[in-house]
């Protein structure tokens, strides 16, 4: 899956995805709560065929059905057992915290936190997947991280803070 995220001043921000499948759609989440949703022809991907706007509520109870939050099919309650506590997190590197220019490996985060971090995506949309100890972390980047809750908070003071 390909994806961008953009923001739109006055607006709110934009999200555009290539599905694995070759859809492309487009959401945008505007700043009064409303979103809307454009799906793109396979052969003219600049040509919008379809359309949605929802209000909050409908947009949190559609993302809801397609989380699986109200129906789950079989196939994944076994996936789900495997995983149990597991929680992938994405966390977004502000300005200011301590763990900007500092490397994974010096701040030793599987060691003292226990999380995995999966992906290391940039600003300038760089992608960095299953990242090696070596990697510098940057502001704005987003790190995609795996691991249970009582981690994820460790894990959250040493982005922050540098330190557990």
């Amino acid at each position: 899956m390909n994806f961008r995220e953009c923001d739109l001043p006055g607006i709110g921000k934009k999200f555009v995805l290539k599905t694995r499948s070759g859809d492309k759609l487009a959401i945008i989440v505007h700043d009064d709560g409303r979103r809307e949703l454009y799906h793109f022809e396979y052969d003219d991907p600049d040509q919008s065929i379809s359309m949605v706007t929802l209000d909050d509520d409908e947009a949190r109870y559609i993302s809801a059905i397609i989380g699986g939050v109200t129906y789950k099919p079989r196939s994944l309650e076994s996936i789900e057992v495997a995983l149990d506590d597991l929680i992938i997190e994405w966390y977004r590197i502000e300005p200011g915290y301590e763990c900007i220019g500092r490397t994974i490996g010096e701040l030793d985060i599987r060691a003292r936190s226990g999380v995995t971090i999966i992906a290391v995506i940039e600003k300038n949309h760089t992608k960095h997947l299953s990242p090696g100890p070596e990697l510098e972390l940057t502001p704005d980047s987003i790190v995609v991280a795996a691991g249970e809750r009582e981690q994820h908070k460790q894990f959250r003071q040493i982005l922050r803070n540098g330190c557990g």
